[in-house]
């Protein structure tokens, strides 16, 4: 008997006992009683009876759902004439149907689809998180991108972008995350490596920043400022204006910064003179030994990607530095081709990056370097780096320029030395004169090397000869942690600066720095210092007990 026959039975016997009560004498209460227990268990037969029906029903849809075949994924191309569309499954193409239950606004190129045994759309799929990512080689006009794993960009594919991919900036060297069937973008992957190695931001950095540097300032201003702010004048003499300066010298003497304030300033002066304030400057600082790398091509890659990012940066009107810290580490002599060197191929293709910048107006490419000797004579020729800029070590008149900049107002100065001076700013100007006259002062206490040539002579190096802009900001720096221990030992007593602790800095200073280097290297010292290394014998340090000493009493 099925569940439904028996479900009518006991309603039928329900009925019956109703009937029987109806016709038995009230007074039977005997009887009366056993057709309400008959009754009551009827009941409960037809509530279990439900609720097995019920359960079977259940069972019957989840067993239906385990037996039916299993959908395929696919991917929604376009939609076609006559209600039909264009599908992805795999790595083949389809023209389906879609269930008319489903609504066709939800179809979009890109969207995942569930496809039936007849390939038919019949529901949204979830979206995949996994699939391959890939570079983008170029942007098509239409918006289609052209992608490669070929860091050369070879034996590229086009593929669509999907729906949400449409209005979203995408650029060449960017990546792009796959469909699982490899066939359209499905996210975009901004490119990130570059930022590993340069930065597009500087801060605020004006020409009076840079102490001591006026000459190479004047023709840094006369070589790369004046023709981007005079394009005309330059047109009408058929002047082509440099693309690439050398600034080389010791290291400490304000090479790096003068890069950021020729970005800074070019971008200011271009302001002011064409009256287009939306000009914005891009310092792309490249260190030289952080784009080397032990893999075949990837140097290369990297310079194709600063190159390929300052086109862009230039192409959306800003002005751009390519500034390169360090460039004899990268842009090293080429050897004859016996052995594998990395400059046989980096070089040649820093050249064509440097060359496809002929057109571009607003790029100008600055290498620093303390050895230019080093450099390939292929990137220091003529109409690749125009011009060259000798920094020099600061003399009297310059270190006085850059111990006011790091002397400036602000810094507090002793009330004691303040008063002796007639008030902190003539006290400042003491301290700056006191410190320059110490460290130009030629004696015992001052010397620092001793070089012996070939030809029997000696000379012997002072202070003043190894002077740099980074140490005398070290020289400041020293200052005022002699000041700052003062007034942690004695917080209710306002301190500052005075001329003793310029007097032990300089002492600390060059006791730290008596270390030289041996003989292997000792030819980079001596080119650093402007002397031929073929003409010196040997370097030694000399006159450093009394700065031992000073040095020993200061830590006391």
């Amino acid at each position: 008997m099925s569940q439904t026959s028996g479900g009518s039975s006991l309603a039928r016997i329900q009925e019956l006992a109703d009937r029987i009560e109806q016709a038995l004498p009230s007074a039977d209460a005997k009887l009366s009683a056993y057709l309400s227990a008959l009754k009551t268990e009827v009941t409960t037969l037809g509530k279990s009876s439900e609720d097995q029906e019920a359960l079977l029903a259940q069972y019957e849809e989840a067993y239906q759902k385990l037996i039916q075949p299993a959908n395929k994924i696919g991917l929604f191309v376009r939609f076609l004439d006559d209600g039909l569309v264009q599908i992805l499954q795999g790595d083949q193409e389809f023209v389906a149907t879609v269930d008319p239950s489903l609504d066709t606004e939800l179809l979009h190129p890109g969207v995942r689809v569930k496809l039936n045994e007849a390939y038919a759309i019949v529901g949204l799929a979830p979206e995949s998180t996994t699939g391959q990512v890939i570079s983008v080689s170029a942007v098509l006009e239409d918006g289609r991108l052209r992608v490669s794993s070929d860091p050369q960009g070879h034996q590229g594919r086009i593929i669509p972008r999907a729906h949400h991919l449409v209005d979203i900036s995408i650029k060449s060297g960017d990546e792009v995350l796959l469909d699982p069937s490899g066939k359209v973008a499905v996210e975009h992957l901004p490119k990130q490596s570059a930022q590993n190695y340069f930065i597009e931001e500087i801060p605020e950095t004006p020409w009076s920043s840079v102490g001591g540097q006026q000459e190479a300032i004047d023709l840094i201003q006369e070589s790369i400022a004046q023709p981007l702010i005079y394009p005309e004048l330059y047109k009408s003499f058929d002047k082509r204006p440099p693309k690439g300066i050398l600034l080389y010298g010791p290291p400490g003497c304000g090479k790096t910064l003068l890069g950021k304030a020729i970005a800074y300033n070019l971008a200011k002066d271009y302001r002011e003179r064409t009256g287009n304030q939306d000009a914005k400057e891009c310092f792309l600082h490249i260190s030289g030994p952080k784009i080397l790398n032990m893999w075949l091509g990837e140097t290369e890659r990297m310079v194709r990607e600063i190159f390929a990012t300052a086109r862009e940066q230039a192409n959306e009107g800003r002005i751009v530095v390519i500034f390169l810290d360090e460039a004899e580490s990268v842009l090293r002599t080429r050897s004859s081709g016996r052995w594998l060197n990395i400059s046989n191929t980096v070089v040649p293709q820093f050249c064509a990056e440097m060359d496809g910048l002929v057109e571009l107006e607003n790029v100008v490419i600055v290498l620093t370097s303390n050895r230019p000797d080093y450099i390939d004579p292929a990137i220091l020729r003529p109409e690749r780096i125009d011009r060259k800029i000798r920094i020099k070590r600061p003399n009297q008149d310059a270190a006085r320029q850059i111990l006011g900049i790091y002397l400036h107002d602000s810094i507090p100065i002793d009330a004691e030395f303040a008063k002796e001076h007639d008030g902190p700013a003539c006290a400042r100007k003491a301290l700056i004169e006191a410190t320059v006259a110490r460290l130009w002062t030629k004696n015992k206490e001052t010397e620092f090397l001793e070089i012996l040539g070939r030809d029997g002579n000696s000379q012997t190096l002072y202070f003043s000869d190894l002077i740099s802009g980074a140490l005398l900001k070290s020289l400041v720096d020293r200052a005022k942690d002699f000041a700052i221990k003062r007034a942690i030992a004695e917080p209710k007593k306002k301190h500052g600066l005075n001329l003793e602790d310029m007097q032990l800095a300089i002492d600390a200073e060059f006791k730290e720095n008596e270390i030289f280097p041996k003989s292997d290297s000792v030819e980079d010292w001596l080119k650093l210092l402007d002397f031929e290394p073929e003409s010196v014998v040997s370097v030694r340090p000399v006159g450093q007990e009394k700065v031992k000493d000073r040095a020993r009493k200061t830590i006391m």
